[in-house]
């Protein structure tokens, strides 16, 4: 429901990764799942719409794509919109110690302790906890999300990804020299009551960044999904303050 809000004054995109949404599913054995080769495909789907300056909205898998291509074309980024997505390790709170475990030592005994997060109940939890008024919640979110997620192949696709999370905590001191260096202003719109992505995971970036419009809001993950109209206005309005 964000994109028609912004869509009345700019121009949105709004791709899936592979293995997303109605993006194609290539087996793991045929596209190699990873964070760069997402990023890498996301940069040539702007070299082929010729877009060349934009502002960036990320979330969760979307802030290491957004910073690879940030840390590529510092100069083509107007702007950050971050909600619930991570440039700093005080973020990464007690639910990332089983994929540390993955991480450290990559067994298929520590892959199939991660399939419990690619369940229904996993997913429902993720839209739910933290919210104040639950029943605002559409069930529609975590069926279709699952009815993509129980795709035959899928959950291999996951664990590729659960894996390669770790590689961008070793980018992250370069993302933010880069921040520090290139100074993009940024909006915070950051559900606080997130276990996956925590409040603490937050604040760091005032530390690298002078501009930066910081809201903490009484919500969970998904913050666009009870308080989406607030977050669509406070876009708009930084939109409007950087262009």
């Amino acid at each position: 429901n964000l994109i028609p809000h912004l869509a009345k004054d700019y121009h949105v995109i709004a791709p899936d990764y592979p293995g997303y949404g109605a993006s194609s599913m290539p087996k793991v054995d045929k596209f190699d799942y990873t964070f760069d080769n997402i990023s890498n495909v996301i940069e040539k789907l702007l070299e082929r719409k010729n877009i060349n300056r934009y502002a960036v909205y990320l979330m969760d898998y979307g802030a290491p794509v957004g910073y690879r291509l940030f840390a590529k074309n510092p100069k083509q980024v107007s702007g950050f919109i971050i909600q619930n997505g991570n440039a700093y390790e005080e973020g990464l709170s007690d639910f990332w110690k089983p994929l540390r475990a993955y991480w450290k030592t990559p067994s298929k005994e520590n892959a199939d302790k991660l399939r419990g997060f690619l369940k229904l109940e996993a997913t429902k939890w993720q839209y739910l906890h933290g919210v104040k008024n639950p029943e605002k919640i559409s069930p529609d979110n975590f069926w279709h999300v699952q009815y993509l997620l129980d795709r035959p192949g899928n959950q291999e696709i996951q664990l590729k990804l659960f894996l390669d999370y770790g590689t961008n905590l070793q980018r992250y001191p370069h993302w933010q020299k880069l921040f520090r260096k290139h100074q993009p202003p940024a909006l915070i719109v950051w559900g606080k009551n997130d276990p996956i992505f925590p409040e603490r995971g937050a604040h760091p970036y005032k530390r690298d960044l002078k501009t930066v419009d910081f809201n903490l809001l009484d919500t969970g993950h998904f913050a666009l999904e009870d308080h989406g109209n607030e977050i669509a206005e406070k876009i708009l309005s930084f939109l409007k303050r950087i262009n």
